[in-house]
C-alpha cells in the first residue's frame, strides 16, 4: 500500500482504535524509537512524546540517545537541526513532509547570497558583518552562519548572541525574524537609527548607502504568521475586562507588542513564568494556541487567556496529526523508512559550526 493511500484508510478509522494502534506499536518498537515532540503539536500528537520542549532542546536532548530512529512532531527546519546535531547512525523523519515554518521560507540562501553580494558594493561584510540566524531557519541558512564566521541564535539566548557577534565584528546582519532581532536590540539600548530593515524583493534591501554604513543591526523583513497577528488593543482589552492580568508575549511579536507587555521571553520561559507563579495569577499570552490550552489544563488554579480574539494557530505545525505519527510508526516497523530528513554532509558541517559556536556560550 503506498503512503497516500495508508493515510486515506487511517483517516477513515475511529480515533479512539487508532490511538489505540499508536499505543501498541510505539510500545512494539520501544527503544528503536524516540518521539520529540514541540510545545505548539496538537494536543493528541503531544501525548505521544517522550521529550518535549522547544526545538532546540528537543534536537539536543535526541543527540543525548542511542536511539536509531527519531519521529520529530515539529516542522522541517526543527528536523533538518536534529539531523545535524545527532549521530550519523540515527535517522530522523518528519512525519508530514509539508510542516514547513512560513518565516523560514521568508530567507532563503539564493536571498541571503544576494543579500552579502549587495552589502560588499557598500563595505566589506566579511570583515565588519557578523551574519546571525534565528533557529527558525533552514539549514543552508545555519551553513552561511558557519562559513562566514556567523552564529545561530534562539528566542531565549537571542540577547548572548547579539553580544558575541557585536564582539567580533561592528555589525550583525540577522535573520529571519524582524521581530526578535528588533526586540532584543531595544532591551540592549540600540537606537532606533543604528538598525535598519532588509527588504529582500528590493535592491539593496530599499536602503541607502549612507544608511548601511551608519547601521549596527540589518533586520531581515520577516516574520512569524502567528505572532504577528497579536495586537496592542488586544492587551488594552484584556485589562479593561480583567483587573489585575499580566500579559505574556513571545519575542517573535511585533515591538509594540512586547513593549506594552508585562513579560517577554521563549516559550520555555514563558512556561516556566505561569508555572511560578502563585495561584490565582491572571495571564493573557500572546503565543501559540495549543501551547497555551494547555497551560490552561496544567495551572487550572491560574486563570489563562489567549491574547487575540482570533485563533493563531500554527497551521504548518497542526499538519502532524495522529494519523501522520501512525504511519511514521510504521514505516520503521516495516524497515521502510518514508519522509526522512537528510541535511547534505557539506552543509552539515558548516551549519554544525553556525550551532556550535552558539552552543559554546551556553
Amino acid at each position: 500500500m503506498n503512503a497516500q493511500a495508508l493515510l486515506e484508510q487511517l483517516y477513515d478509522t475511529p480515533e479512539s482504535e487508532l490511538i489505540a494502534q499508536i499505543k501498541q506499536l510505539r510500545a512494539d518498537l520501544g527503544d528503536q524509537v524516540l518521539i520529540l515532540g514541540h510545545h505548539y503539536q496538537r494536543e493528541e500528537v503531544f501525548a505521544f512524546a517522550d521529550i518535549t520542549g522547544d526545538s532546540l532542546k528537543l534536537s539536543q536532548k535526541a543527540a543525548e540517545t542511542d536511539a536509531p530512529n527519531i519521529i520529530f512532531c515539529g516542522v522541517h527546519f526543527m528536523a533538518e537541526t536534529a539531523d545535524i546535531l545527532t549521530a550519523p547512525h540515527q535517522v530522523v523523519l518528519l512525519p508530514d513532509l509539508a510542516a514547513g515554518c512560513s518565516m523560514a521560507d521568508m530567507a532563503d540562501d539564493e536571498q541571503v547570497n544576494r543579500c552579502w553580494r549587495e552589502l560588499s558594493e557598500v563595505i566589506n561584510p566579511d570583515e565588519c558583518v557578523t551574519p546571525v540566524t534565528y533557529i527558525n531557519s533552514t539549514a543552508a541558512l545555519k551553513s552561511f552562519c558557519g562559513e562566514h564566521g556567523g552564529i545561530v541564535c534562539t528566542s531565549g539566548n537571542a540577547r548572548k548572541i547579539l553580544e558575541w557577534s557585536w564582539a567580533q565584528r561592528e555589525k550583525i546582519l540577522f535573520f529571519p525574524d524582524q521581530h526578535l532581532g528588533e526586540n532584543t536590540a531595544v532591551t540592549m539600548g540600540i537606537p532606533d537609527d543604528q538598525m535598519i530593515i532588509w527588504d529582500p524583493a528590493l535592491p539593496m534591501g530599499g536602503n541607502s548607502r549612507d544608511a548601511i554604513e551608519h547601521a549596527r543591526l540589518i533586520l531581515w523583513k520577516g516574520f512569524c504568521s502567528v505572532h504577528q497577528l497579536f495586537k496592542t488593543e488586544h492587551a488594552d482589552t484584556m485589562r479593561r475586562n480583567h483587573d489585575g492580568i499580566e500579559i505574556l508575549a513571545h519575542p517573535e511579536c511585533s515591538r509594540a507588542v512586547c513593549e506594552t507587555a508585562d513579560f517577554v521571553g521563549s516559550t520555555e520561559m514563558i512556561i516556566k513564568h505561569v508555572a511560578e507563579a502563585p495561584a490565582g495569577s491572571k495571564f493573557a499570552i500572546a503565543t501559540e494556541l495549543n501551547l497555551v490550552n494547555r497551560l490552561r489544563l496544567q495551572f487550572p488554579d491560574k486563570p489563562i487567556w489567549f491574547l487575540s480574539p482570533m485563533v493563531c494557530m500554527c497551521s504548518t505545525m497542526f499538519r502532524t496529526d495522529p494519523q501522520h505519527l501512525y504511519a511514521a510508526l510504521l514505516s520503521i516497523r516495516d524497515g521502510n523508512i518514508t519522509h526522512q530528513i537528510i541535511v547534505p554532509d557539506n552543509q552539515k558541517r558548516l551549519a554544525k559550526l553556525a550551532l556550535e559556536r552558539m552552543l559554546s556560550l551556553a
